[in-house]
């Protein structure tokens, strides 16, 4: 248990933030005080207090609590303008280089996922998909792998909440077809893209994970069938896992 005693308010509710943060399901006050051992109505009023400010929001009408949109901005933000933004940039140059495709590395978002990096491939044609564009989870290789990380329970409640909209004659538009396919990715530690975000595009994804295995973000390239099939781009999947350990090593090792 964490020595609260002496610990000034602001950096009490970092706690709070930070034990949200490492929790995979929604908590009650009393939970998170399990981890700080503060006077009840203390931990109680602070987290009024960040949910006041947006930083946490109470999952429906119940009294648990999981960290809101403001505080995964924040974190977002602070990985951004880190010197590690400097390294994984220069891991997807070095992935790029030997796939010669487009090399993208993608967040969730409560809209879909977020290219929030990405470089692009020196082929001519190729398909723009600019930094800061939203696509959908249930077609896209990166929106996929996100979906497959997370436990069983949570998937099928994500996934039949989702809007399957029609983007192409491949996209999944049934639940029970997406939830199969996602166990298997969940499987595998892979993603594919089989043209269903967009015509004559393909794509395969893997998972950056923290040291405790949650996921953070995909790591993908994508280009047009008439470069690669699907069979090259699984055999290129270990380019993007040596990648991707890479990247967890630069986040959290380092």
């Amino acid at each position: 248990m964490t020595d609260t005693s002496r610990i000034p308010t602001n950096l009490r509710m970092l706690l709070i933030l930070e034990i949200l943060g490492k929790n995979d399901d929604a908590m009650t006050a009393t939970e998170i005080n399990e981890q700080l051992g503060l006077p009840k109505q203390t931990v109680h009023r602070l987290c009024v207090t960040l949910e006041e400010n947006r930083f946490i929001v109470r999952q429906g009408n119940s009294r648990r609590y999981q960290v809101a949109r403001r505080s995964r901005e924040l974190g977002a933000g602070l990985v951004q303008n880190s010197r590690d933004h400097m390294v994984r940039r220069q891991i997807l140059l070095d992935v790029a280089r030997q796939v010669r495709e487009t090399v993208n590395y993608v967040v969730p978002e409560e809209s879909g996922m977020r290219y929030l990096d990405r470089v692009e491939t020196d082929w001519p044609f190729r398909i723009q998909l600019p930094i800061g564009t939203n696509v959908p989870f249930h077609c896209t290789a990166s929106g996929k792998c996100f979906l497959a990380s997370l436990p069983s329970h949570k998937r099928k409640r994500f996934v039949t909440s989702l809007a399957l909209a029609n983007m192409t004659k491949t996209t999944h538009v049934s639940a029970e077809t997406l939830l199969k396919e996602l166990s298997e990715i969940s499987e595998q530690g892979y993603a594919l893209d089989r043209e269903e975000f967009i015509d004559g595009m393909i794509a395969i994804a893997v998972p950056v994970l923290d040291p405790s295995g949650r996921f953070i973000a995909a790591l993908a390239f994508h280009g047009p069938t008439q470069r690669f099939t699907l069979d090259e781009a699984v055999e290129r999947k270990g380019l993007l896992q040596t990648a991707a350990n890479k990247l967890r090593d630069a986040l959290f090792l380092n």
